[in-house]
């Protein structure tokens, strides 16, 4: 995809390829695991439900302005981007891969629900193992960077993700919280939260009120070339910093 066809290209209706057609530069990005040595979700298949030979998730490498950086790209439209066994384990040996080979930066795009509810305690542990995977590698000195703008946005443990990494890149039409709209309003009544109400919705969890609570870095268009300006100006001007305690507080 050339820049300028991604410049025409809206980041919230474009599938996880698209987007990291458009973010690398051109020609540069290397699939880990393709198409031919994947194995979609043994878990899926014991309950009679389709997989995706990626199980939702493409992770490889590539360049952004020259940078080497690996990156992960959530499919939100298979299972709403939830994370199971199999979609983590490619984060997290994404993200080890990183300690090892100390890219520029790790580039998550975000577009999750969650945890993959129909894996139980496998989809559970998947995310605990990201968080730790991310935090292992910020402290070997590579950023992490989320970039959020997808229909799913970042909720449940994928909120939690974006939260530890660097920093956040986000669009208006992006999304970033703990519990989405429908948990809200199962638990508080619909009187209280009405999760229909879409203005409500991105009032509270949206990337322009997101921005301006000080919880994401940049706040971009709905564009796949604003994106990419937004995360390679971040990272030009970005050193992780080492580990402290201080930090934690």
């Amino acid at each position: 995809m050339s820049l300028s066809l991604a410049a025409r290209h809206s980041w919230f209706e474009a599938t996880a390829r698209a987007r990291l057609a458009g973010l690398l530069d051109a020609g540069s990005f290397r699939e880990i695991l393709p198409p031919a040595e994947s194995q979609p979700s043994p878990h899926l298949a014991q309950l009679d439900l389709p997989g995706a030979f990626d199980d939702g998730v493409v992770v490889g490498s590539g360049r952004l302005a020259g940078r080497t950086v690996l990156v992960a790209a959530q499919e939100g439209q298979f299972m709403g981007g939830a994370v199971g066994e199999i979609h983590g384990a490619k984060i997290v040996g994404l993200l080890r891969r990183a300690v090892e080979e100390k890219p520029a930066a790790v580039l998550l795009l975000i577009d999750s629900g969650g945890v993959r509810l129909h894996e139980a305690n496998a989809g559970l542990i998947a995310i605990s193992e990201i968080m730790r995977a991310v935090l292992d590698t910020r402290a070997a000195g590579v950023p992490v960077l989320a970039l959020v703008g997808g229909t799913c946005g970042a909720f449940g443990g994928m909120g939690i993700v974006a939260k530890l990494c660097s920093a956040i890149v986000i669009s208006e039409e992006g999304r970033l919280a703990l519990s989405g709209p429908e948990v809200i309003e199962t638990v508080m009544g619909v009187e209280e939260f009405d999760a229909k109400d879409r203005a409500l919705v991105w009032r509270v969890t949206g990337g322009k009120h997101r921005y301006l609570m000080g919880d994401c870095a940049t706040l971009v268009d709905d564009d796949i070339a604003a994106f990419r300006a937004g995360a390679s100006a971040f990272l030009a001007g970005w050193t992780e910093p080492a580990p402290s305690l201080a930090g934690l507080r």
